[in-house]
């Protein structure tokens, strides 16, 4: 009798970029109460998961990307690390895409929470990238390190998010690189994207007349807030200038028919959004045994 499968294939998907290839890398998932979401009324934000056959409360998927280019590899955000039972499996499906940890040369980050910061260090604090140069947004590297913004937050924050972020600028100190914008590696240019922290930033992937934007964090739960854009995050630092920042980039990627990909959208996490009368509509893209999206 066959064995039962007792887990999924690698959670490891590529996707052609020109002459760039981008690998999607799934880290797990987090579950968390509606009441964690801001800007719309809990029983409206259920309806709209439940329509979805989604859980509720929301289930949200973590991603990082693989960026191989120019002969240089790089990884955008490192997941939550395994804090939970349902996190912690980007280091095994970067293991499945064929890539150690040693090899990448660059980390860029979206922006520093702790699901995108906490597969930095192992349990000792020692970085997991020990050849990689930590790239982020001059802003992000300051809000971080900012005494008064850390004293502004309850002590649970405090620890978790400042703590954290703190912790992992100092495992990479000798080797952090800041940036304000322009490319920050081959084919790869960094997006400002404020609000959800003051340093959120995508990365526009392009090369050979083909294009990608990274957008990090613009949703983390994609049935609610495609089509309620105004819905925040309470981890928002400025809620009102998140739902600015999504609206301008839906309308530029809807417009664009730029191709996306994101840290929370549902694994492999490439998709197209289309306009849907006066909203939006996320569009998953089909899977395909060939690399290159249709797109």
């Amino acid at each position: 009798m066959a064995s039962e499968a007792i887990q999924q294939v690698a959670g490891c998907c590529h996707r052609q970029v020109g002459d760039i290839l981008v690998t999607a890398l799934n880290d797990g998932h987090q579950d968390a109460p509606l009441t964690s979401m801001a800007g719309i009324a809990t029983e409206e934000a259920a309806a709209l998961l439940q329509a979805a056959f989604r859980p509720v409360p929301r289930r949200t998927a973590v991603n990082g990307f693989l960026i191989r280019s120019g002969g240089r590899t790089a990884l955008v955000d490192a997941g939550c690390g395994p804090i939970k039972p349902t996190t912690g499996r980007l280091a095994a499906n970067l293991a499945a895409a064929g890539v150690a940890a040693e090899a990448i040369d660059t980390v860029l980050m979206t922006h520093l929470h702790p699901d995108h910061f906490g597969g930095l260090t192992g349990p000792g604090g020692a970085p997991l990238f020990p050849a990689a140069t930590l790239r982020l947004h001059e802003a992000e590297q300051a809000h971080w390190q900012d005494d008064a913004a850390m004293e502004r937050e309850d002590p649970a924050r405090r620890a978790a998010f400042f703590g954290g972020a703190r912790a992992r600028l100092a495992a990479y100190a000798d080797r952090t690189s800041p940036f304000t914008s322009g490319e920050v590696f081959p084919g790869v240019t960094a997006i400002p994207l404020p609000g959800h922290t003051p340093g959120h930033t995508g990365f526009m992937v392009a090369s050979g007349g083909k294009s990608l934007l990274i957008w990090g964090d613009i949703v983390h739960v994609p049935e609610v807030q495609v089509p309620r854009p105004e819905a925040t995050m309470a981890v928002d630092v400025d809620p009102a200038q998140a739902a600015a920042t999504r609206r301008r980039i839906f309308d530029q990627v809807a417009t664009d028919r730029q191709a996306i990909a994101g840290m929370h959208l549902h694994f492999p996490a490439f998709a197209h959004l289309a306009r849907d009368g006066a909203g939006y509509r996320l569009v998953p893209d089909a899977w395909s045994i060939a690399l290159e999206g249709d797109i």
